[in-house]
């Protein structure tokens, strides 16, 4: 497997790991980091795992990819780390320092075009759970993306959620959803909008694991500010969970990057997945090539997303605006 603490991919610019806020903050982390008696299923365990997605916003289970995906996920992983990171030599990221979105910074937001990324569309350890949380398996696939985050990152990222209402085409132009009464907002309804965040490394107390908070997914009050969150949400981190782990979680839940202290990348890819019921506007993220050797499910899935036959999906990775938005 590659290395992961190659110098093109190596954090810390900026503070070092023997500056003395970093060493106390390690030290912190390594006794209070995570989540108390976090959960981590089986994947068989489909209803469990249901209910813990209901009530907490998401859930973790272990084992969904084999030793041999785990493995070529990884290295397809810092391929794409490394592509991006050489266009950035002060590491200033793309969601904060030293953090970067995958599709954030591919062309069509999306990583479809990758085989590490089209090999999660059909893994029967994930489309039964998937199936069961939406009660159908005619979900659709919105984007492929997810995050990384380098050795370095001494911040926290802000709680958020990753969609919202209906506000203007200027300032939400893939947000549909709206109820002009003032009585439903997308808090009030079943999950419509699932991310399956797959673990190619083992996510620990010092390598930037996820932070969720469960059960926020209804909340309809804005998350803390950093200054106002309380520590015990600063802990509240999705760890230990093994490499070849999966955490599906409600993308309306409050989640947030964590620092990572570790000497190594820590990376999330993604499926970002709509309900049956849910639709917003979406961009080609697939060329027709690719989209055309998929499997049949795989095809079902991602039909809303595939690029015409008759034009060519851009490619590459940037910094700079992207390219304007254009839903199907």
């Amino acid at each position: 497997m590659s290395d992961t603490t190659s110098p093109r991919i190596r954090g810390w610019a900026g503070p070092q790991p023997d500056d003395p806020e970093v060493v106390a903050l390690r030290e912190h982390l390594e006794a209070n980091n995570g989540i108390k008696g976090l959960d981590v299923l089986e994947p068989h365990e489909i209803e469990r795992a249901v209910q813990i997605f209901d009530r907490d916003g998401f859930v973790v289970i272990r084992d969904a990819l084999t030793p041999e995906q785990t493995e070529f996920l990884a290295n397809g992983i810092l391929e794409v780390v490394e592509e991006i990171v050489s266009l950035d030599d002060v590491r200033d990221g793309n969601r904060g320092s030293h953090r970067y979105s995958f599709g954030g910074t591919s062309v069509t937001r999306s990583m479809l075009h990758r085989p590490e990324w089209r090999m999660l569309l059909d893994l029967p350890t994930v489309m039964p759970v998937l199936e069961a949380i939406f009660g159908s398996n005619d979900y659709m696939i919105r984007a492929a993306s997810g995050d990384f985050c380098l050795p370095g990152a001494v911040g926290y990222q802000p709680l958020h959620s990753d969609m919202g209402d209906f506000i203007s085409p200027d300032r939400t132009p893939i947000s549909s959803f709206h109820d002009r009464r003032g009585y439903l907002t997308t808090r009030d309804l079943p999950s419509p909008y699932v991310c399956v965040n797959f673990l190619p490394f083992d996510q620990t107390v010092l390598n930037g694991p996820t932070r969720q908070i469960p059960g926020t997914q209804h909340a309809r009050v804005k998350p803390p500010t950093l200054e106002e969150e309380p520590e015990w949400m600063r802990l509240s981190t999705v760890c230990p969970a093994p490499a070849g782990s999966i955490q599906i979680r409600d993308v309306r839940a409050w989640h947030g990057g964590t620092p990572n202290l570790s000497n190594d990348v820590r990376a999330i890819p993604n499926l970002e997945i709509y309900a049956p019921w849910f639709r917003e506007p979406t961009i080609p993220g697939i060329s027709y090539e690719d989209w055309s050797q998929l499997s049949d499910h795989a095809k079902h899935i991602t039909r809303y997303v595939v690029q015409d036959s008759s034009e060519e999906l851009p490619s590459g990775y940037s910094f700079k605006p992207l390219m304007p938005f254009r839903p199907k």
